[in-house]
């Protein structure tokens, strides 16, 4: 029978509600303080999770399975420590590197992230209108959807990309500052 320790539960809540408050926030010093209580949070959830005690996992003949103590959560927890560890040397090492270069740890607004945030979304393939296909089995030239993956926004009605015929060599198109598909230079 197992008995989960509400105190043990309760901490673990409130730590991953700090650790996300802490995340939010734009000083990477609070930023790693929110990493550590996650980190610590999970770690007491794989604790919660993994039951009881039990016997070490040496094999008895005779002891009923379900006497041993389970390793998996046990592993699982060393793995947790150690990423949470790589983490918080990570982020110590760019907290220290900030400190050093500009001599303060908190996160500038960047202006080309607020330009990307304000732009509207378009998918090519989300957004792109496609025709119903007969049959699964088409070539790319038959096919009326080839066109769908080099959509962008500027150009959201590419068509199938054909090969341009190619201007013999020496021709006079290209001497006169004309691309053979009939172009400008730029």
């Amino acid at each position: 029978m197992m008995t989960v320790d509400l105190a043990l539960l309760l901490a673990m809540g409130v730590m991953f509600a700090g650790g996300i408050y802490l995340v939010l926030e734009r000083s990477l010093t609070r930023i790693l303080l929110g990493i550590v209580l996650i980190n610590n949070g999970a770690i007491m959830l794989l604790f919660l999770s993994s039951g009881g005690t039990g016997l070490a996992p040496l094999f008895v003949r005779g002891r009923d399975p379900h006497e041993y103590a389970d390793t998996l959560p046990q592993a699982l927890i060393l793995t947790a420590i150690v990423i949470g560890f790589a983490v918080v040397a990570f982020l110590t090492a760019m907290i220290y590197r900030s400190w050093l270069l500009v001599r303060e740890d908190e996160v500038e607004v960047d202006a080309e992230d607020v330009k990307i945030a304000r732009m509207p979304a378009w998918d090519a393939e989300d957004d792109a209108e496609l025709v119903e296909e007969s049959s699964e089995f088409l070539d790319d030239a038959a096919d009326p959807n080839a066109h769908y993956e080099h959509a962008t926004e500027a150009r959201p009605q590419v068509q199938h990309a054909t090969p341009a015929p190619q201007a013999p060599t020496g021709s006079g198109a290209a001497s006169r500052g004309r691309r053979p598909e009939g172009g400008e230079r730029a």
